[in-house]
């Protein structure tokens, strides 16, 4: 397994837990594994050899022993972690080639080095499916979209991520991440106030109002319900959203319901088999050409209904915004709980199962590349498909969507901000014609070519004449010049090119080949 790099695991791991004190051989190096080891490790000689992991934790081990530990090893740690590290073990561990990682004081080791093992299993580019099974990705997506800072409890009130903190984190928040009891009196107040019971008992979002005295800011609650025997929810955590300095966006509260649908899936998964739901959702759209797909057991595994009408949405998100897939999940989620997301590179897709009524899903894309644009400062296209009648019909569909995102990346322009496959079918249709005739330049006429090289003005004027279908009114109006003087131009063409205009082969392949020259 190549591991994340210690880059990447310290930004997981958020400054509230640690920071990085040196990095000798920078942040790329890969971290795959870590271990802890004491002071009575060090001591008997028990501890664990470095080659047996990447990253080590140094708990309550004296700073003499930990040097002299790391002076003994023959490969160094890729990282240490250690609390208060002193100059004099920083400079050892620099010196043998290792980097040091300040943890804070108040954290609790056994916190730390369960999440550094999450991270490490869930968190990071090596696995395509690891979005599938990560908390953090989760948190961070929806701390951007709403503005607010997220953490997620399971049923213990357990931190299993959060997003990033800044200066606004108040104590609660603060103490909870690392590993600590809250103060007595804000769990006291949050008790008596029953804002737990209203967790546990419904999937509504609890507004907990702000108190200065107890240093307590608002903050935003939904419980995490999972189906048990019979169907019965089942209460597995809580998702917190503090709220800093900035107002939380307008649609926090449905942003919020969408991602306890999510947080659900995503720790059922990492009860069972992690990325086995997002690896059958790829099966059914057609994005894994290696493995077989049985329809029927796909439907089985994602409890789907193998007939019926569905929708299926194809988002470009190239070069938008790091966690769009994430962002779009949430979204989706929100709009229907049995919405299914998959990605492939730059390209999102969302499917809806069962949907009676194609304006629905317009109004729900509308609304969210709105909310995107305005929240997250992104520009996104959409294309929908519907209907989509039956399971099996979704890996067409989605080849008929990345036809259409195709055809929109080469000219954004020809294709709108939504569009359905109906309504593009036409641009699409000529958009691949012409690009396969520019791909051979056998088949575009050399005479096109010639006229654009002696003379731009007739060249334009030909296209917008055979654009107007030979009307010489329309063709002046859209070259803002007289009649008199497309005509003129016309015969002019016509005497260059050695051709009558008024023969309808001549006048499809000159306009296919005006339309290559411009593209």
């Amino acid at each position: 397994m190549p591991g994340l790099s210690l880059g990447r695991l310290l930004l997981a791991l958020d400054a509230t837990i640690v920071s990085l004190v040196e990095a000798p051989r920078g942040l790329d190096v890969p971290v795959a594994s870590a271990a802890l080891i004491d002071s009575d490790d060090v001591r008997l000689g028990l501890a664990t050899p470095v080659g047996s992991a990447d990253a080590f934790f140094l708990l309550g081990v004296p700073d003499y022993q930990a040097r002299r530990w790391i002076g003994r090893q023959v490969r160094p740690p890729v990282a240490i972690f250690a609390k208060e590290p002193s100059p004099a073990l920083t400079a050892a561990a620099v010196q043998a080639g290792s980097a040091v990682v300040a943890v804070q004081p108040q954290a609790r080791w056994e916190r730390v080095y369960r999440l550094v093992h999450h991270v490490l299993a869930h968190h990071g580019p090596a696995d395509p499916d690891a979005a599938d099974t990560d908390l953090f990705g989760l948190a961070q997506s929806l701390a951007e979209r709403i503005h607010g800072m997220v953490s997620i409890e399971d049923a213990q009130s357990h931190v299993l991520a959060y997003s990033a903190s800044n200066d606004e984190a108040d104590e609660l928040r603060r103490l909870s991440i690392l590993g600590r009891a809250g103060p007595p009196e804000h769990l006291q107040w949050i008790g008596q106030w029953g804002i737990f019971d209203a967790l546990r008992a419904g999937d509504e979002v609890v507004h907990v109002a702000e108190r200065p005295e107890l240093g307590l800011r608002p903050r935003l609650a939904i419980g995490i319900h999972q189906s048990g025997p019979g169907r019965q929810q089942v209460f597995t955590g809580t998702i917190w959203v503090q709220q800093g300095l900035q107002p939380l966006a307008d649609d926090a509260v449905e942003m919020l319901r969408g991602a306890a649908v999510l947080a659900a899936r995503i720790m059922a998964r990492l009860a069972a088999r992690p990325s086995t739901h997002a690896r059958r959702v790829q099966q059914l759209l057609g994005l894994r050409a290696d493995d077989a797909v049985d329809v029927s057991v796909i439907a089985r595994d994602l409890d789907l209904p193998l007939d019926g009408t569905g929708a299926l949405v194809g988002w470009d998100t190239a070069a938008s915004h790091p966690r769009l897939a994430d962002t779009l999940a949430l979204s989706a989620s929100a709009f229907r709980r049995d919405a299914q997301v998959a990605s492939n590179r730059a390209r999102v897709y969302v499917l809806l199962p069962q949907v009676s009524s194609g304006r629905s899903v317009n109004s729900w894309v509308r609304g969210t590349i709105g909310a995107l644009h305005t929240e997250l400062d992104v520009r996104l296209r959409a294309v929908i498909a519907f209907p989509v009648t039956g399971l099996a019909a979704f890996a067409a569909a989605r080849t008929e969507v990345d036809r259409v995102l195709d055809s929109a990346a080469r000219h954004p322009i020809s294709i709108g901000q939504v569009t359905s496959l109906a309504e593009a079918r036409t641009t699409v249709l000529l958009d691949e014609i012409v690009t396969m005739i520019g791909k051979d330049p056998r088949l575009v006429d050399p005479r096109i070519r010639e006229l654009r090289d002696q003379d731009q003005v007739l060249a334009d004027t030909l296209r917008v004449y055979l654009d107007a279908f030979g009307d010489v009114a329309q063709a002046a109006k859209s070259l803002q010049v007289h009649p008199n003087t497309v005509r003129y131009r016309v015969r002019r063409i016509e005497k260059i090119l050695d051709t009558s205009l008024a023969n309808p082969d001549v006048r499809l392949l000159f306009s296919l080949g005006l339309r290559v020259d411009v593209h």
